[in-house]
C-alpha cells in the first residue's frame, strides 16, 4: 500500500510579486527551495493564509536569496503582494516508510529568509510511552 506523506513546507511565505501575464506557477526564491527539498518543476499546493484561497501549481525556481514568492498566470489572482502563503509538497511512499516520515518545515521571516529548518517528529515518536 501507498500512503500520500506530507513533504515539506515553507511556512507563512510572504507574497512579493503576482503576475498574471506569465503562463503560470509559482516562482520561489531557490535558497528556500534548497532548505526544503522542494524541486524545481514539482507540484505544490498553496494555501493563502490572508484569504483563505486553496489551489495547485508548480514551481519555477527564482534568484538565490531573492526572496521571491511570485505568483504567475491564473494564479496570480488568488493572492495579493503581502498576502502570508504556505507552501506544500507531498510525496507518495510505501507504507513501511510512511511510519518513519519526518517531513520538512521551513520558517520564513517577512522578508522570505530562513529563520528555522526543522523535520517533524513521526506521529509515533510523538505519542511513545
Amino acid at each position: 500500500m501507498r500512503r500520500k506523506m506530507f513533504l515539506a513546507k515553507i511556512h507563512r511565505a510572504t507574497v512579493t510579486e503576482a503576475n498574471l501575464n506569465y503562463e503560470g506557477s509559482i516562482t520561489i526564491d531557490s535558497a528556500l527551495l534548497e532548505a526544503s527539498g522542494i524541486l524545481p518543476w514539482e507540484m505544490v499546493d498553496i494555501w493563502n493564509i490572508t484569504n483563505g484561497e486553496r489551489f495547485q501549481t508548480y514551481v519555477i525556481a527564482g534568484e538565490p536569496n531573492s526572496g521571491v514568492i511570485c505568483l504567475n498566470g491564473a494564479a496570480a489572482r488568488k493572492v495579493s503582494v503581502g498576502d502570508k502563503v504556505i507552501i506544500a509538497a507531498s510525496a507518495e511512499v510505501e507504507h513501511e516508510e510512511a511510519l518513519q516520515w519526518q517531513p520538512t518545515v521551513v520558517k520564513v521571516d517577512d522578508n522570505n529568509k530562513v529563520v528555522e529548518v526543522s523535520k517533524k517528529e513521526t506521529p509515533f515518536t510523538l505519542y511513545a510511552a
